[in-house]
């Protein structure tokens, strides 16, 4: 269950296809050249980019972190081990099952998004992409308790 001091991942899901893998086998990958500082968070919510169709530009599920490890693509996608980032190295992010959010949060206009620290009050009071943005003095919080990790 989702709480009001949970740390939140938004992080860019690219296709249905890697939703199904969340879904299905229940984790998600970074790349390790590209991850945010901290994984260690509570929860990832998933940004859905416009290869999602009408279901594009918005979040709409989240997922509970159980762990995390560092493997490489060609281990995650085994069925991709000629891929030219096969051999990189990845987080492999372990998921609880996706919830689905009440109402999902839209953007109010075109956004590129990779990642974005929020918190779980953040993330259940929120419209749009933007009411997810930390600012102020509980910014200073949030950075606190991700360093804490």
């Amino acid at each position: 269950m989702l709480k009001p001091t949970d740390l939140i991942l938004v992080c860019l899901i690219p296709t249905p296809r890697d939703m199904e893998i969340a879904r299905l086998l229940g984790w998600y990958r970074i790349p390790l050249k590209n991850a945010p500082k901290v994984v260690s968070v509570d929860y990832l919510a998933f940004y859905q980019p416009t290869s999602f169709g009408e279901r594009g530009g918005q979040v709409e599920y989240i997922a509970q972190v159980r762990g995390h490890e560092l493997t490489t693509r060609g281990e995650l996608l085994k069925d991709e081990s000629n891929h030219p980032r096969a051999k990189e190295e990845y987080f492999k992010i372990q998921l609880g099952g996706l919830e689905k959010l009440k109402e999902p949060i839209h953007t109010d206009k075109w956004k590129r998004l990779t990642f974005l620290y929020s918190t779980g009050e953040y993330l259940l009071n929120a419209k749009t992409l933007n009411d997810l943005v930390v600012e102020g003095e509980e910014r200073n919080l949030l950075w606190k308790s991700l360093r804490e990790r």
